[in-house]
């Protein structure tokens, strides 16, 4: 799913005072995204969670259906408008997981073990879960999807014979992954999920550079880095250079090639704005409009786009310049001076060190005393569908999906409308067809849904439940007060245990998260100190990870500013500090527009400052001491005859020692 477009944190004055008041918590939460209907995911998910349905009642095994339609929308909350290897690989690493959970719950039931060994298993399954939860994007569904499936297979009625239905799972998940091979034939250079992206990206562009010398070219720039990370993760690694490179007319050609060649011309101009917008300059109109067109040539295959005669007058609209008329060349076919290497390689042993960190365990521990707390009194309350309230934990108690406290909420509310819905339709009393389609409907609405809102999400997910559980042979509409009860129970239990008495706060998602983008930013600016010549064919990637780690940290603060205080206003407190380094990547950006195009030599003492600053702000979030400098955004273009380094020092020691800007 396209991530939703962050929303611009309130414009500093020259002073360091909000110019516009601060959007309140509760407004933040409850502010819907407004993605773009994903209509491919929706009809994939429709379709293959009829077939399962329709399959299972053809047979005179609903029951086996009911399960093949789980596993169509467990594929379907892994789906995304993705190449089919992407997609394959994303769905090949939650469904098996899925899978292996609903078979280790069916164990459990089938055993007839008590409440202790029930609660004991579910407990070490969620230990697990949330450890794996803590390895990454994958791994996250990977590890909702193993508690989840455990949860239901310990609870619902078993299929004979009981490993059945761990059996047929990953059938509608297969469904929904070969509904989404393309057919065989010419296809539209648009409907390539990677052109898409790129031209997705060159549109963003577009409008940053539209956004230059205005309080809107900050948002302008957040959104371009998320379409350049939804760009990078939509393409497969660059091809490494052989030892002995062809020949110019024997140079590959693929369109896979094409496209990784037009991206990297993409990552010199975003350079190049991020220069521009830092040094608050402007371009003409005419140039702005350039990466527009060479949007619309994208996703007609190509074409010559005229890059307009302009004088630019400074090192960054000179590697503007130079960057756009190297993209019109790539977007044409032409050969371009492009010095980007491969990305590097991943770390075979990252995931491997991360399932034993102390925030996967920490996770881990969390999610299973929530669990163990839910098993408890699932042992001592007459609850009709015990399953219920720990698949309700495993669903609202996932950090990385977005705050805790605001899953909580949304998640009773958004059941009781759901279960408000679904008493509704049953009272008609439809037919068996008719749930079928009702299903269908609603596993359509999922992926737009998820995008949406997690409250929105959770009113479209529970009348499927109910509904599946219908077709299942047990009575829905019985269902609806005990499944409001259950998840109040679920939602009061990760609000208690999981979120205000359990020490999870910013200081274990935001701060470290500056950590990481403050090492990379110093990483990168090293990059360009040493740069002799033309730009480094690593500086590039060093920069692509100083910009996507300023993106995970602008996004972990603005999760915590969607939390009620505490946990609000420490977020607020990292703000201006979030800003300050992403002002700083632009203002390295100009500095190797210096380098390049006005030949300019770093100081050393600008140098040593910028990275103290850098090294001060690192010890202050590994202290949990926010700044409390004023945080001043220049509102006047910045002299290109001084280094950007230069003023880049000064705004981080007005932001870290509180005295007026220089």
């Amino acid at each position: 799913m396209p991530p939703s477009t962050p929303v611009a944190p309130s414009t500093p004055s020259a002073s360091g005072t909000p110019a516009t008041p601060p959007t309140p918590w509760w407004a933040r939460a409850a502010r819907p995204a407004r993605p773009p209907l994903p209509w491919a995911p929706m009809a994939r998910a429709a379709l293959a969670m009829a077939l399962a349905l329709a399959a299972g009642l053809l047979a005179h095994r609903v029951d086996l259906g009911v399960f093949a339609g789980l596993g169509a929308m467990h594929a379907t909350m892994n789906d995304r408008v993705e190449p089919v290897r992407l997609r394959a690989r994303r769905i090949a690493t939650a469904v098996p997981a899925s899978a292996l959970g609903l078979l280790i719950g069916s164990a459990l039931q089938h055993a007839q073990v008590g409440a202790l060994a029930l609660g004991a298993g579910l407990t070490l399954t969620a230990f697990v879960s949330g450890a794996l939860s803590a390895t990454g994007p994958r791994g996250s569904a990977a590890g909702l999807l193993l508690l989840v499936s455990a949860t239901l297979g310990s609870g619902m009625p078993l299929p004979h014979p009981w490993w059945a239905a761990a059996a047929v799972l990953p059938a509608g998940a297969v469904l929904v992954l070969l509904l989404g091979v393309p057919l065989r034939g010419r296809r539209a250079p648009g409907a390539d999920p990677g052109v898409r992206a790129l031209a997705a990206v060159y549109d963003a562009l577009g409008r940053m550079l539209a956004d230059l010398g205005t309080p809107q070219g900050s948002a302008s720039r957040q959104v371009l880095t998320a379409r350049l990370n939804q760009l990078q993760d939509v393409l497969p690694p660059l091809p490494r250079p052989p030892r002995n490179p062809p020949a110019p007319d024997t140079a590959p050609n693929t369109a896979a090639h094409r496209v990784h060649t037009m991206y990297r011309a993409a990552l010199a101009a975003t350079e190049a704005a991020t220069g521009l917008l830092w040094a608050w300059r402007p371009v003409p109109p005419e140039v702005a409009a350039v990466p527009g067109l060479l949007a619309r040539a994208v996703e007609h295959g190509g074409g010559e786009v005229p890059v307009p005669d302009w004088s630019p007058d400074t090192p960054s609209r000179q590697a503007l310049d130079a960057a756009l008329r190297a993209a019109a060349a790539t977007v044409a076919g032409r050969e371009a001076v492009l010095t980007t290497a491969p990305a590097p390689p991943p770390d075979p042993w990252r995931l491997r060190v991360r399932l034993v960190s102390p925030g996967a365990a920490r996770y881990g521990a969390r999610l299973a005393l929530c669990i163990a707390v839910g098993a408890a009194l699932m042992a001592v309350l007459p609850l009709s569908r015990s399953y219920w309230v720990p698949m309700t934990i495993a669903f609202v108690l996932k950090p990385d999906l977005g705050s805790v406290f605001l899953r909580s909420v949304s998640r009773a509310v958004g059941t009781v409308l759901g279960v408000a819905v679904t008493a509704a339709v049953l009272s008609l009393a439809p037919g068996p067809w008719a749930l079928v389609a009702i299903a269908a409907l609603c596993v359509a609405l999922l992926p737009y849904a998820t995008a949406a809102h997690y409250g929105l999400n959770t009113v479209v997910m529970t009348p499927m439940a109910l509904v599946l559980l219908q077709l299942g042979g047990q009575d829905g509409a019985a269902e609806f007060r005990p499944r409001v009860l259950d998840t109040v129970l679920a939602s009061a239990i990760v609000l208690l245990f999981g979120h205000l008495l359990w020490p999870e706060r910013p200081r274990h998602r935001i701060e470290p998260r500056l950590v990481s983008a403050a090492a990379a930013l110093k990483a990168y600016l090293a990059s360009v100190v040493r740069q002799d010549g033309p730009e480094p064919r690593s500086e590039v990637w060093l920069r692509r990870t100083a910009y996507r780690a300023l993106a995970d940290a602008r996004a972990e603060v603005e999760q915590g500013l969607a939390e009620p205080p505490p946990t609000g206003r420490h977020a607020a407190e990292w703000l201006p500090a979030t800003a300050a380094l992403e002002r700083l990547s632009g203002a390295v950006a100009a500095f190797a527009a210096q380098r390049r195009y006005g030949g300019r030599v770093p100081e050393r003492a600008e140098v040593e400052r910028v990275g103290r600053a850098l090294d001060e702000l690192t010890a202050a979030a590994r202290a949990h001491r926010p700044p409390t400098g004023a945080a001043a955004r220049p509102t006047r273009p910045h002299d290109p005859s001084r280094s950007a380094l230069g003023r880049a020092a000064d705004e981080l020691d007005t932001l870290l020692a509180g005295h007026p800007p220089r």
